[in-house]
């Protein structure tokens, strides 16, 4: 893959080049001979489009279950350069983005700034700086011509279908799950609102010794620049070694930020891939990256506590009310097919302790395109479409439980809920 690459923005460019790539992968994953040199350059034309592009190879590339078992090593190691290291902007390109937003010269908004960045992603690079304080910062920066380019993306309805397939949509209501996509990946553009999400699971999470979440330096962030303090620490594969007692401690502070999060905060993180996660030897684990956050309110919010609690208590009754609640089923084959995906993916909690593995998070991808090709052999009346909402929760479900097979560890997932669930339910829910 190149290091540094020009952003093609214009939507029939981009177009021509996923339909070219996926015309060849689709034929390609056919023969595994092909695999090796298919994956390269997969990653290599979606890490130049980056944007949205990028976003799919990224999920490919630890997200069980997406590519054929027998190729699966493959493209996670072709497809995972795309979480750190996609193709780059130019410096004198991150130079004029950083001078425009926040309105001076570097030198006088940074004492030292390292023009190489130390990663690059679908949306932006991060560089490494310090403030004339002496404050070590990272300094995100917008590719420039991303916005364009994901729009140009968002136009291209063919690019939305597919992603909306593999996160559990339907053509019925496609309109609406589209514009809430859409929604979503327009938010990533503003890192004036990842940085005020940023603030908010930084105060939630205080109290926490495990989790640390850097703060913003609000005075260095714009709408296309995020400067925070810097964080040094391993990669999931890195700690994929240690014991598993710091595996299991880490899986439990992973399990703890994302449900504490739904369940107390009305919140969740719905880019949950391992690049966002940095592990530090005395246990904690850095989060970074709030751009993808889907707010959990109101009634859906209280409902979801009860589903959690449903399953605590191992209560299958209540867990299927609550989740038949949540889905707005009507009854039929689909609430029952839906009950039991919703029912398999709170196994870990359900059978705690529980060691997620990646045949589990490979087999709850799998489930899922089932529940959706059963789906569309359904009577109208029985079938009903996901809420507004929910489209993203998929995501967040296959993702994390991938990131968690790789710790492979026993985890008594239901004693971390149980930590914090009282205080969601006093939070939320009215009293009587």
């Amino acid at each position: 893959m190149t290091n540094e690459s020009k952003l093609p923005e214009g939507r029939l460019s981009r177009f021509a080049r996923l339909a070219s790539l996926g015309a060849r992968a689709g034929a390609n994953l056919l023969f595994a001979k092909k695999a090796e040199s298919t994956a390269h350059e997969m990653a290599e034309v979606l890490g130049t489009l980056r944007g949205i592009a990028a976003k799919v190879g990224q999920m490919a590339s630890y997200v069980d279950g997406v590519v054929p078992e027998e190729q699966r090593a493959t493209y996670e190691a072709a497809l995972g350069k795309l979480r750190a290291a996609a193709p780059t902007s130019s410096p004198t390109e991150v130079r004029r983005v950083i001078e425009e937003e926040l309105g001076a010269p570097i030198d006088e908004l940074f004492a030292e700034l390292d023009e190489h960045p130390i990663a690059s992603a679908s949306i932006g690079q991060v560089h490494r700086g310090r403030l004339h304080d002496g404050r070590e910062v990272a300094v995100k920066v917008q590719h420039p011509g991303v916005a364009k380019a994901v729009e140009s993306d968002l136009a291209n309805g063919s690019v939305i279908e597919h992603m909306v397939r593999a996160m559990g949509g339907r053509k019925l209501d496609s309109k609406r799950l589209y514009e809430e996509v859409c929604e979503r990946f327009r938010e990533e553009l503003d890192y004036a609102l990842e940085a005020q999400r940023q603030r908010s699971f930084r105060a939630l999470h205080a109290s926490d010794p495990t989790i640390h979440i850097p703060e913003v330096i609000d005075h260095r962030s714009t709408g296309r620049v995020l400067t925070s303090d810097f964080v040094r620490g391993r990669t999931l594969e890195e700690v994929g070694g240690a014991s598993e007692e710091a595996r299991r401690a880490y899986a439990e502070t992973l399990w703890r930020f994302v449900f504490k999060g739904n369940l107390v905060g009305g919140m969740f993180n719905a880019d949950p891939h391992p690049g966002n996660y940095v592990f530090q030897d005395d246990g904690r684990i850095s989060f970074l990256d709030f751009g993808c956050i889907q707010l959990i309110e109101g009634e859906r919010k209280q409902d979801a506590i009860t589903l959690h609690e449903a399953a605590l208590r191992r209560d299958e009754a209540g867990f299927g009310r609550a989740a038949a609640a949540i889905l707005k089923t009507r009854g039929g084959r689909y609430e029952e097919a839906a009950i039991a995906y919703s029912r398999h993916c709170f196994v870990p909690i359900f059978s705690s302790p529980f060691r997620i593995t990646r045949d589990f998070s490979g087999g709850l991808f799998r489930a899922m395109k089932d529940l959706g090709m059963e789906a569309r052999t359904m009577e109208e009346g029985d079938f009903v479409p996901l809420p507004p909402g929910m489209v993203f929760m998929n995501r967040l479900q296959c993702g994390f439980y991938s990131v968690l097979a790789r710790l492979d560890a026993e985890v008594d997932y239901a004693a971390v809920e149980r930590g914090f669930i009282e205080e969601a339910r006093a939070r939320w829910i009215p009293a009587g």
